[in-house]
């Protein structure tokens, strides 16, 4: 086991190294190659050559792409100066960079708004796996009753609909409405009870559209699995019920589960987008947006190694539970 963790970790480390390579020369490398001006990109259309000028020796444009690399993924771990066009700015551990267009460190940025989009995708994470779960084995045991049927319609439905569309409704008939819910955000530090009031709504309109996915996959690999061998020499060993679908099958069919389960909560944690705008919830997912919007690209860069380190990360952690669930995986 002990093995198997290294070798995971090891995996982990390069991955993340190569996504930040990559990434970085995706902001960086591709616009020399497309023949675009990378230090304009990153002061707007209306600055003057100067300010240009300076911000290429900031960034250091001028030197071979490896350098520039070099020099960012040491300023993660020990800071960075950004000298040029007569001024110096400081960028504090961890330098994610430095945005010339709000004047800020983008690591602070990011640090205020990872709470919020780790809030949302914690949240309705535990509501959908619960939710979905639960209703795909129920489906799966009562396969063709009503039941059945009932909950692979409104998990059709749930796939369907688009979050800006449910979340639109949920707001207007149980915020605007009927008031049971506040829509704003405030901090679990602040206001517990508001914290929850804000996020109930994101929490539910999101949960449903992964419930109706995790429920309609855990249903189909539940009856894939309640046809195997050993399910079927489990019952015929006298095993009750409980035991064959609860530590035979289940192990079986968290699997899949689990695998999709890394890639989403990862890809959440990296800014759920349209919830975050949706619902006006100050995550990682709005900056995105915004930066976007205002070509910030220092921005749009640390919010896009974040999401990847996140999913990343979530996708270890998966790995790890595999070996809990499945002892035959820390062998391979």
């Amino acid at each position: 086991m002990f093995a198997y963790i290294v070798r995971r970790l090891f995996a982990v480390i390069v991955m993340l190294l190569v996504v930040t390579l990559v990434t970085f020369g995706i902001f960086f490398a591709i616009p020399k190659l497309t023949g675009a001006d990378p230090a304009a990109l990153y002061v707007g259309k209306q600055a003057d050559p100067a300010t240009i000028e300076g911000i290429r020796q900031k960034l250091g444009l001028s030197d071979p792409i490896l350098v520039q690399f070099w020099h960012f993924v040491t300023g993660i771990f020990a800071g960075r100066d950004y000298t040029g066009g007569g001024t110096t700015v400081h960028c504090d551990v961890p330098c994610f960079g430095y945005s010339f267009r709000t004047e800020q460190d983008i690591w602070p940025v990011l640090q205020d708004r990872v709470p919020v989009t780790l809030s949302l995708a914690a949240g309705a994470c535990v509501l959908w796996l619960i939710g979905g779960v639960t209703t795909g084995v129920v489906s799966a045991l009562k396969r063709g009753s009503l039941w059945d049927r009932a909950a692979m319609t409104v998990a059709l439905s749930g796939v369907s609909l688009p979050i800006y569309f449910t979340g639109l409704v949920s707001l207007a008939v149980f915020s605007y409405g009927l008031g049971w819910v506040d829509g704003d955000y405030v901090d679990f530090a602040d206001d517990p009870a508001g914290w929850f009031s804000g996020l109930i709504l994101p929490w539910i309109t999101l949960a449903f559209l992964y419930a109706a996915m995790y429920a309609r996959l855990t249903r189909a690999t539940m009856l894939e699995i309640l046809g195997e061998d050993y399910i079927r020499t489990a019952r015929a060993k006298g095993l009750r019920e409980p035991v064959v679908i609860g530590k035979h099958a289940m192990r079986s069919t968290l699997t899949p589960v689990l695998t999709i389960l890394g890639m989403d909560l990862g890809a959440l944690v990296g800014g759920a987008i349209l919830t975050e705008t949706t619902f006006n919830l100050p995550g990682l997912g709005q900056a995105a947006v915004k930066a976007i919007s205002d070509r910030d690209l220092p921005l749009i860069l640390g919010v896009t190694l974040i999401a990847a380190t996140a999913v990343v990360v979530a996708n270890l952690v998966v790995d790890l539970l595999y070996a809990v669930i499945d002892p035959r995986v820390r062998l391979s």
